[in-house]
């Protein structure tokens, strides 16, 4: 049955301010750097309640939703999510990588030690719900890889709007996620996400970004 129609009340606002927000956006984005860094001070619990409630209102597969944010503080936690992650990050670094994807990580000056695992006052992981049982029944999600990223992205843009620093971070296999946070078959680990605000002595790599005209075709 289809849904009920209401207005859509979207503001207009005039054409300069239109371009004065772009423009002012831009370059709060283009300030945005992942973060390995962190300082150990505390974020308030329902300021990351109202940042993955930003995040929920992203536009899904069939208004589904099918993504699950685990918000982790307990320290106890975190040093597991840190030891499990780094045992996958050494194989990873030391076995499965190949050459080309070693030498393209060199510039950012990672390894497998990740002290930001348990430094960040918060870790929020994103699972993805490729299917969900309801009413005895498996019913499956649509498009749930692209609508969780869509979600991930509405995430990391809030937190680095209010302040907070954020970094993507993808051990591969993280089924150990689902392990330690005690997770259902059908929630799919998508990222692991550190969030907190910046150490005081913080620094990130001087590298450039893709020239927007490498990303951007016009078709006419």
């Amino acid at each position: 049955m289809p849904a009920r129609l209401i207005p859509y009340s979207l503001a207009r606002r005039s054409e300069p301010e239109i371009r004065a927000r772009a423009a002012s956006l831009h370059a709060e984005m283009s300030a945005r750097r992942s973060c390995r860094f962190f300082s150990d001070e505390p974020v308030p619990r329902d300021l990351i309640e109202s940042l993955i409630a930003i995040a929920h209102s992203a536009p899904s597969g069939a208004n589904r939703k099918p993504w699950r944010f685990v918000a982790v503080d307990d320290p106890k936690i975190r040093h597991e999510i840190r030891v499990a992650a780094e045992a996958e990050e050494r194989e990873s670094y030391d076995h499965r990588m190949p050459k080309e994807w070693l030498e393209a990580l060199e510039p950012l000056g990672t390894n497998a030690e990740k002290p930001f695992l348990e430094i960040a006052p918060w870790l929020v992981v994103m699972f993805r719900i490729d299917w969900e049982e309801i009413a005895g029944q498996r019913v499956s999600n649509y498009y749930p890889a692209e609508s969780t990223g869509i979600a991930a992205g509405f995430f990391i843009m809030a937190c680095h709007q209010v302040g907070l620093a954020t970094l993507t971070h993808t051990p591969s296999p993280m089924r150990f996620l689902r392990e330690i946070l005690g997770r259902p078959v059908n929630e799919k680990p998508f990222l692991l996400i550190p969030v907190g605000y910046p150490a005081a002595d913080c620094v990130v790599p001087d590298i450039p970004k893709k020239p927007l005209q490498d990303a951007l075709q016009w078709n006419r």
